[in-house]
């Protein structure tokens, strides 16, 4: 088949399985935010954790339980970690140092899965399985939690509660991740991922050298790493790996996993707050973007106009897997990046100079293209706040959003959460190349070079978890440094999100009137897409100008 309707066929069928997917799996997802009815097992684990389940959270309340279970998880997953000697199925390995386990405890909590380890050489199964596996699901339902609340928020009226955390946390993982993941973990069993606890094997290659592989657990762990948007790799080479992702089918199931929920909440907003056509709109925006940046990496990769043996090779194929080629490579990159996935089925540090940027600037919009699981929508949220402020202050009136007035206090929320990303995303990096011995982490000189260090804290900030591959980031400096920033980056964020919905749940609705702004129609939706360009384009374009964009220009 002529590889360019093979990669146009995939496309469709993806936009396809993703249409069929948005109205049950965002109506279901509603049903279960807002049901009243507690399964049984779900009863087991509010009444083992002491939680009462019909007693609704304050915005206070409800951002110390994401807190205390974010950072509990973090020193019982670091513990895990330091411990792995003593733990059975460890096959031999040792303990993880103190600062790469300090950054892979916290990598994976919120939901970034940075990596500055070979999986295969430095995990057990029991530490991928029990450790890194439980924080894939956990980690996914804290985010649709977070935004579930927000909603709520706009729902709501007179009122100073905005759920309950344990409730959503619990309901999340054992009404949707589980199933979801069980039955595609299956999937990708039948279609090559393999699922055993077999330990390293050597076997003679066909040249007849020896190799050792390492089984394990992935088929199980790749459904929920995809899923969850988390992108933590059993193997070092991630999807990339045959074992991860064997065939161009695997791969297309992968992209499906890591876009379904955050493609499908757009409607759960719809249906919790009784006009789906705010969903639809939200969806609106996130596809444009999505299409836009598909449309320009892939014909980067494959006109590069910087490269002239790509040129006259048909594209980039240096970084990217023969079975693979570049358009499902090129789909897999902007989705991952896209969204708070960070898995990664090509070398993103081969990539050219535009196709690498972009995916760069696909993580400095903040990932709401559709984003993470929760986080992408409570990001797009965020950003219809503001547009709908400028809006206001265009027609000179107090903006309104869903009912809800938005005065100084809401937008100082907005604005904290947008600031705080780039904040330190660039202080982490421009630390980094104030530093001689840090900079010596560079593969590349130059321009290059300062992409992959600002790939990083960029992808750190952001909670996506990818890297370009060419920064020898295990340092102590550096894992310490990207730990921070990984989860500064995840809960300060949430903190003005939660305080956001609990200021709107206090107000009173008011009615829609003729100066209120639709904010359903192709208007607004062109709008809120040039304010999130805008934002992006001002807060990182000095960066980005030093980076891949003087790349491309020398």
């Amino acid at each position: 088949m002529n590889e360019t309707l093979a990669g146009w066929l995939q496309i469709l069928a993806l936009m396809a399985a993703l249409a069929l997917s948005y109205r049950p799996l965002g109506d279901y997802l509603a049903h279960c935010l807002t049901s009243t009815r507690h399964l049984r097992a779900e009863r087991l684990v509010y009444r083992a954790g002491g939680v009462r389940p019909d007693t609704d959270q304050t915005w206070p309340v409800y951002v110390r339980s994401v807190l205390a279970f974010s950072l509990v998880s973090v020193v019982f997953l670091y513990a895990f970690l330091r411990s792995q000697n003593h733990l059975p199925l460890s096959l031999g390995r040792g303990p993880v140092t103190p600062d790469q386990s300090f950054n892979t405890a916290v990598s994976f909590v919120t939901n970034t899965n940075w990596q500055s380890y070979a999986g295969e050489r430095t995990m057990g199964h029991l530490v991928q399985m029990a450790g890194l596996a439980v924080q894939n699901f956990v980690s996914a339902a804290v985010g649709v939690a977070v935004v579930a609340a927000l909603i709520r928020g706009f729902t709501r009226e007179r009122t100073d509660r905005v759920g309950n955390f344990w409730v959503d946390l619990t309901r999340l993982v054992v009404r949707v991740l589980l199933p979801i993941a069980f039955v595609f973990a299956l999937v990708l069993a039948a279609g090559g991922v393999i699922q055993n606890l077999h330990g390293d094997q050597t076997v003679t290659t066909i040249s007849g050298g020896l190799q050792t592989i390492t089984g394990g657990p992935v088929a199980s762990q790749e459904a929920i790493k995809e899923l969850g948007t988390n992108g933590g790799g059993f193997y070092n080479a991630n999807s990339a790996h045959p074992f991860e992702n064997p065939t161009g089918l695997t791969n297309l199931i992968e992209i499906y996993l890591m876009l379904v929920i955050a493609v499908c909440l757009p409607r759960t907003f719809g249906a919790m707050t009784g006009d789906r056509r705010q969903g639809y709109a939200i969806l609106a925006v996130m596809a444009l973007l999505w299409a836009a940046s598909v449309t320009v990496v892939t014909a980067d990769e494959l006109h590069s106009v910087s490269s002239t043996a790509g040129h006259a090779a048909g594209g980039m194929m240096e970084g990217k897997e023969q079975r693979l080629g570049v358009w499902a490579s090129a789909l897999f990159a902007v989705s991952t990046t896209l969204t708070s996935c960070g898995a990664a089925d090509s070398a993103h540090d081969s990539y050219t100079p535009g196709g690498g940027g972009l995916l760069i600037f696909n993580m400095m919009l903040g990932e709401i293209a559709p984003g993470g699981t929760g986080s992408g929508l409570y990001g797009m949220l965020i950003l219809a706040v503001v547009t709908v402020f400028v809006a206001g202050l265009m027609v000179g009136r107090t903006p309104e959003y869903l009912g809800k007035k938005l005065g100084s206090r809401e937008i100082k929320f907005a604005s904290l959460y947008i600031l705080t990303t780039p904040a330190v995303a660039l202080t982490g990096a421009g630390i980094a190349m104030a530093l001689p011995g840090e900079r010596a982490s560079m593969a590349n000189p130059g321009p290059h070079g300062f992409s992959e260090v600002l790939y990083a804290f960029a992808s750190a900030a952001n909670n996506n978890g990818s890297a370009f591959a060419g920064l020898s980031s295990n340092t102590v400096w550096y894992n310490t440094a990207l730990g921070l920033v990984m989860l500064t980056g995840r809960l300060l964020p949430m903190v003005f999100v939660l305080a956001l919905a609990g200021s709107l749940a206090a107000q009173r609705t008011v009615p829609v009137t003729a100066g209120t702004l639709p904010t359903h129609r192709p208007q607004f939706v062109g709008l809120l897409t040039a304010v999130i360009l805008v934002v992006v384009g001002l807060t990182y374009f000095p960066a980005l100008a030093l980076g891949p964009l003087a790349e491309g220009l020398r």
